[in-house]
């Protein structure tokens, strides 16, 4: 299981939910994926295939000891290899970070809360279920609503538009950092940073 764990009374677990494949690498249902590939980059470290069922990468961000995953379980089922994951390290679940896209939220913009619930996003429902709290952070990445009468289970599972593809890049660079934020400052710093800034930059 992933990396040792001496030394980890403040480790940190950052998971980006999404779906294995590359056929599901550019839907939008996957902007965990891409933030957690964008973090993984900037602490030098690369993704490995662990048996909690996830693709793992440990190291240091923002000067704290930090375990990132990505799930392979298919969104509906990301919370197993979470659970297992927080149960390896014994990490509490103020420490663990959950990056995932959100409809509720225009594109671009990023949002941060503690608990809640899942407003119908089945990969947060799973990872309640397995860690038994809803006490864990979040990282909200938007996406917007979809068009017209289309079904959003339909919308997460389509590629940004082109439009939406030329300013993805600073989307998930902003989204990148919010998780350092969160790390570095806290909750309501990092609140405070990155709800009061304006949107990224609109297709």
């Amino acid at each position: 299981m992933a990396t040792e764990r001496a030394g980890d009374t403040e480790r940190w677990l950052i998971a980006g939910l999404g779906n294995p494949g590359s056929e599901y690498a550019g839907n939008r249902h996957n902007c965990g994926f891409m933030v957690a590939d964008l973090l993984a980059g900037r602490m030098g470290v690369s993704f490995k295939r662990d048996r909690s069922r996830a693709r793992v990468a440990g190291g240091r961000l923002a000067s704290r000891p930090v375990t990132l995953t990505k799930p392979q379980t298919f969104m509906n089922l990301s919370g197993g290899p979470v659970a297992a994951l927080r149960g390896f390290y014994k990490i509490p679940a103020g420490r663990i970070v959950v990056i995932h896209d959100d409809l509720d939220i225009p594109f671009g913009g990023i949002r941060l809360k503690q608990g809640g619930g899942d407003n119908g996003h089945n990969g947060l429902r799973s990872v309640t279920a397995a860690l038994g709290t809803r006490e864990y952070l979040r990282v909200r990445v938007g996406i917007g609503r979809p068009p017209g009468r289309m079904d959003p289970a339909d919308f997460v599972l389509h590629d940004f538009s082109p439009a939406e593809r030329k300013v993805l890049p600073e989307v998930l660079e902003r989204a990148a950092d919010a998780v350092e934020a969160l790390l570095q400052r806290g909750l309501a710093a990092a609140q405070n940073e990155f709800h009061g800034t304006a949107q990224a930059a609109q297709p």
